[in-house]
């Protein structure tokens, strides 16, 4: 188990983070995996398929989902997250309650991946610092609107994510921001950040791809969610190229094979 205090997000190659659903209704795979020990196989397969890091999730975030209860959310998590903890790897809490973050860290998560970058809940900022973990800021918005400029409001958003997390003191090193594909976005709004993904440089701090089967790529290819494979493999390949230091994917093995290939696209080899 990754200790808390220990675990930096290593910056010199990029990162695949598998998603593990232990959820009836998320978008994609929901009610797959939220069986204790079909979530443990699935989280060791992805681990076989070289994931990075795991995030793990018990309230669906999808459009139009219904909020849970901090029992219902902790009642789904707390048979399966200490043993994937124990599997080896760092492992992420997907949650936007202070307490089950604050429950999940305990139980030895060392990245919390709030996807209201904390803003929803107002002890999120300071529990996150408590525990000296990783924090995952993604932009989110209650409701699409196709009118304004969507990275003028990623930037207010992440203005106020980083404020809070200076002012809780969460260490600059233990930052990171997502966009957030599919959150709150018209198909072209996601375009328009994929497009202009390298100027999310501009805050210094690591950023997180995160398009995995979304409805971005069913409108483009007009497939239904398990088959946006190929599609996500795209967005995702476009945003490490334009900057991203963490995908996170439903399919681990084709996106391990993808980061390495472009790795070794960056490397100069000298004959022996």
């Amino acid at each position: 188990m990754a200790k808390a205090a220990e675990y930096t997000l290593p910056t010199h190659r990029a990162h695949v983070m598998g998603i593990l659903n232990v959820t009836p209704d998320s978008f994609s795979d929901g009610g797959r995996h939220n069986e204790d020990q079909a979530a443990l196989t699935h989280a060791a397969v992805m681990i076989s398929e070289k994931a990075d890091i795991l995030d793990i999730g018990a309230e669906s975030t999808r459009p139009g989902s219904a909020p849970i209860t901090l029992e219902d959310e902790w009642k789904r998590l707390a048979p399966v997250l200490e043993p994937v903890c124990d599997l080896g790897i760092p492992v992420s809490i997907d949650t936007y309650k202070a307490e089950t973050a604050r429950r999940a860290c305990r139980a030895g998560a060392v990245i919390v991946n709030d996807v209201w970058g904390l803003q929803r809940d107002p002890a999120m900022a300071d529990t996150v610092a408590e525990a000296g973990v990783h924090v995952v800021m993604m932009h989110n918005r209650q409701a699409a609107d196709g009118s304004i400029n969507i990275m003028d409001d990623i930037d207010r958003f992440f203005e106020r994510s980083l404020h809070l997390a200076d002012k809780a003191g969460i260490p600059n090193g233990k930052q990171i921001l997502d966009p957030g594909f599919g959150f709150g976005k018209t198909v072209d709004q996601n375009f328009v950040i994929l497009n202009r993904f390298e100027t999310l440089g501009k805050y210094g701090l690591p950023v997180l791809a995160g398009a995995s089967r979304k409805r971005m790529i069913g409108a483009i290819l007009n497939v239904e969610t398990d088959d946006r494979l190929h599609g996500s493999l795209a967005v995702h390949m476009t945003a490490l190229l334009k900057g991203a230091a963490i995908v996170r994917a439903h399919d681990v093995g084709p996106h391990a094979d993808c980061v390495r290939m472009l790795e070794a696209t960056h490397l100069e080899r000298t004959p022996d």
